[in-house]
Formats: structure tokens, sequence, C-alpha cells
């Protein structure tokens, strides 16, 4: 569904417009390869499409990290969630460039664009409108076999682990799933 994000940003960077690296060298033909050994497998945006992701939000209202992974997984539409490993290092790149700033909020840090993160989105408008109108498209693959299984674990976790999980809600669960193997199994 998102395999555009990754394809337009390397576009993007083949063209002279990538700034910064992070974990990543360019090749030979101007594509880009994570340095040293694999990974969890691909990812819905690279680092740097991620990036442009990540400001935009930030330019739409002053956020916390965890709103940031909330709303992209809402934007998602449950198909994708950056883990914190993905989120907090990039909002410390994004500070360390002084595309936001980021200021005490209780325990937690408030990130905000500053007039340098406000210029670079305006110098990469076409970009940066390019990978937001594929996330928010009405449907935006969201009916896609992917999609479905990941809003189906999301449900399973979140009603397995809600506090109240009593054995027999997780055995209904188990039979529901069971079930739902076995129609899936029996087609033909």
């Amino acid at each position: 569904m998102f395999r555009f994000l990754h394809d337009a940003h390397r576009f993007h960077a083949m063209h002279g417009h990538h700034h910064g690296g992070g974990g990543r060298e360019r090749g030979e033909h101007g594509d880009h390869r994570e340095r040293g050994g694999g990974g969890r497998g691909p990812k819905m945006f690279d680092a740097g499409a991620m990036r442009y992701v990540v400001l935009q939000l930030i330019s739409e209202k002053p956020r916390h990290g965890y709103e940031i992974i909330k709303e992209l997984e809402q934007r998602a539409g449950g198909a994708y969630t950056p883990s914190p490993g993905a989120i907090y290092p990039l909002l410390a790149l994004l500070v360390d460039m002084g595309h936001v700033s980021a200021a005490a909020d209780g325990n937690k840090k408030l990130h905000t664009i500053t007039p340098e993160g406000a210029a670079f989105l305006a110098e990469n408008r076409q970009f940066v409108d390019a990978i937001m109108a594929r996330m928010n498209e009405p449907d935006g693959g969201r009916d896609d076999l992917r999609t479905v299984m990941h809003q189906l674990k999301h449900v399973v976790i979140s009603k397995a682990h809600d506090g109240s999980s009593h054995p027999a809600r997780l055995e209904r669960i188990r039979e529901i799933l069971r079930a739902a193997a076995a129609s899936i199994d029996a087609l033909e």
C-alpha cells in the first residue's frame, strides 16, 4: 500500500533533495540501503520520508512523541504503528537539525515546529503533499489483507490485555480465532 512512499523518496533523494542520511548510505545508482545487517522487514516509510511526515504532523499542531505514534496509526487505518524506537530518535534529530523545538511538558516533551522547519517543509511542499495525500486517501488501501490482519491483531491484543481479561474472555477470543482460521482454511 505505501510502497509509493519509499519509491517517491528514492526518486526525491536521487535528484538531490535528500537532507541528511542517518544510518543509510547511497548506493552506486543513487538508491539508499541500510548499513549493516537486516532488520524487521519492510517499513511503511524509509527514514527520510518519515522525517517529512513527522515534521508535517508537528506543523499542524505541537505534539508529544506518543501523539505522533497514535496519529500515524490512525491515519494508516491501523495498518501501521511506528515504534517508539523509530519516532523518538527522529524527534531528537529534528531538534538537532533546528526543525523543531522541544519544551518540557510535565514528564513529556512537546515538539513545536521552528521557522527553519517550516521553511524546510515549504521547500519540499510537493513531496510532503504527495506523502500526506497518499496517507489521507479516503480508502488509503485500508481494505487490503495486510491492513485487515493488523486491525485484527490490534483488537485481539487490546481485548486480551485491557486489564479485565478474565480466563473466560481469553478462551472466547481463542475460539473466535480458531473458527476464523478454520473458515479461511476451508476456502476453495
